[in-house]
């Protein structure tokens, strides 16, 4: 497998003094996971494979690297822990130094930003590639803004329509990023001001109010009442998702289903296997963990999954939904078809796919009665049902 192209320098080094925690804030416990474990998981739920870096305070480096075991789980990625410097600048140039040869985007990101969605790693790094120039996430000023003097007195209101609250990660081209750190003369709060003071313009993008950073006392219980909010009744902690996949015949492929190959059948076209239940498990699984879906994480364009078995898409998707922070309750899929019949390897299929999943499955069969393309024997539907709830 290539190398990652893609590096997140996750800054975790800082000490969070406005938290009046008594650890370092990226050390803090948040409704029963550390805000780097949640950060991490954050990351982890990333459709592109990333080189992870995190900058940790040099004396709880061993903290951190159980941490990231912990977040990481089964999943064999590897993860740089480093020590960090005394400023934050310090703490990205330790990450600069580590980053892998193919690595040709760097995002960098506070981990206090914890709640972070997936999606906005995402957009941040397609922005730079479509861009070729360093990208930030903001959101728009809602407050009027007042400009005052060293006494209070206010000197002028403040047009809030070119003003934007950055957020991270920030993301830049390589070569940028450390070129503007090698030439850095002063400390300055952000990257993107860093960027910019070398001479390579920045812009901004979306940003997300989930990406809020943990700072305050009162960050800290806003973070708590979205994860674990303890009013709120365990069934709201759960969350459903629906995943439909639908392909025609193709009497020249093998066909595999659920999972399994099944002899003397006419196979399904697709870029893959056309396995439609395991596509239609992964879309429903991705929903529910609100992920995207199977076209949007595993394109076509992409050729490592080219004629890939439904297991391969499967395993992958686990990866994805546990890497946000979810655990799968259970999925259920109905299959619309007039052949295979499926009586006959049903509970083959759902030990299979249990398997794979580490959660129970349960298969169902229909036809549509002679209606559609599947009544005339023309292909297959499956429609998969996933629940999934927010880890332990």
């Amino acid at each position: 497998m290539s190398e990652p192209t893609t590096a997140v320098i996750l800054v975790a080094a800082g000490s969070g003094t406005r938290l009046g925690a008594d650890v370092p804030k990226a050390f803090v416990d948040v409704a029963g996971r550390t805000i780097l474990e949640r950060a991490l998981r954050s990351v982890l739920g990333m459709a592109e494979p990333a080189q992870v870096i995190v900058v940790a305070p040099s004396e709880l480096r061993a903290e951190a690297e159980r941490i990231v075991r912990a977040a990481l789980g089964e999943a064999s990625i590897a993860v740089n822990v480093v020590a960090g410097g005394d400023t934050r600048q310090q703490s990205v140039a330790a990450g600069l130094a580590v980053l892998g040869d193919d690595v040709d985007v760097v995002l960098v990101h506070d981990a206090a930003r914890s709640l972070t969605p997936p999606a906005l790693f995402e957009l941040v790094i397609a922005a730079v590639r479509a861009s070729g120039a360093g990208v930030i996430p903001g959101l728009a000023v809602a407050d009027t803004i007042k400009q005052i003097d060293w006494m209070g007195s206010v000197e002028k209101t403040v047009d809030r329509s070119a003003l934007v609250a950055v957020q991270t990660p920030q993301g830049f081209p390589r070569g940028v990023l450390v070129a503007a750190y090698a030439s850095a003369d002063q400390d300055y709060t952000d990257d993107a001001a860093l960027v910019a003071a070398h001479g390579t313009a920045v812009t901004v993008v979306d940003g997300d109010p989930l990406a809020f950073k943990i700072t305050t006392p009162w960050d800290l219980a806003r973070a708590q009442s979205l994860v674990a909010p303890e009013s709120a009744p365990a069934a709201l902690q759960w969350r459903t998702g629906v995943g439909i996949d639908v392909h025609a015949f193709d009497e020249e492929a093998p066909l595999w289903l659920g999972g399994l190959y099944w002899p003397g059948e006419p196979g399904l076209a697709g870029h893959s296997d056309g396995d439609a239940i395991a596509h239609a498990v992964c879309d429903a699984l991705l929903s529910a963990s609100g992920l995207g879906d199977i076209g949007g994480r595993f394109g076509t364009s992409d050729k490592q999954f080219e004629n890939a078995h439904g297991e391969v898409f499967l395993t992958a998707t686990v990866e994805l939904v546990r890497g946000a922070g979810f655990e799968i309750g259970n999925v259920a899929v109905q299959l619309i078809a007039n052949r295979p019949k499926l009586a006959a390897r049903r509970a083959e299929i759902e030990v299979h796919l249990t398997a794979l999943l580490g959660a129970p499955v349960s298969i169902s069969a229909t036809t549509a009665d002679g209606l559609g393309f599947t009544g005339r024997g023309e292909g297959v539907t499956a429609i998969a049902t996933a629940l999934v709830t927010t880890a332990p």
